[in-house]
């Protein structure tokens, strides 16, 4: 069944009063890693006004500026996030958070996302057009099989780089 995001998910815009632990949990441009490889924290920057955008533990973090640098993180626990990080959360008990994951981080989407995007020097996605990608939606059990095998791997290609890094320690 083809869906448009805008359908299954939605962006959250979850405000809080900033505390002072938020710089552990802190989100933003900087600390996302390139090619999805997740966030680096603690951030090099802080929030600093009264009020602050949070995200939730399962929330998906998208850097929406250079989206060619495919940014993204599914967080593993509460925070906040800066401005320009867009979070999503699925709005249709058709679509599973992880599968929702597995969507956003695709080749297609940040094609998509990068072609519809507005600026040159630095440019940023169209939360309008972001909401208008379309994809098909597979069933429950498919969503659970797919996300499952993938999230799998990236959780030993994360480990495998860990080792790695302790290695070339």
């Amino acid at each position: 069944m083809l869906v448009k995001l805008k359908d299954v998910a939605y962006l959250v815009n979850d405000r809080r009063e900033r505390r002072s632990d938020d710089v552990n949990h802190f989100v933003s441009t900087e600390n996302l890693l390139s090619d999805r490889r997740g966030v680096s924290f603690p951030a090099s920057t802080s929030p600093k006004s009264k009020y602050v955008h949070a995200y939730t533990k399962g929330d998906i973090l998208i850097s929406n500026i250079r989206p060619y640098f495919k940014k993204i993180w599914k967080a593993t626990f509460d925070g906040t996030r800066s401005a320009d990080v867009l979070c999503f959360r699925s709005s249709a008990k058709e679509l599973s958070q992880d599968y929702l994951y597995v969507l956003l981080e695709s080749e297609s989407f940040f094609n998509y996302v990068t072609k519809t995007a507005k600026g040159t020097k630095m440019p940023r996605g169209d939360k309008s057009a972001i909401l208008e990608f379309e994809f098909n939606l597979p069933s429950l059990k498919i969503q659970k099989e797919i996300s499952h095998q993938i999230i799998s791997i990236e959780k030993k290609i994360r480990l495998n780089e860990q080792i790695n890094d302790n290695l070339a320690a």
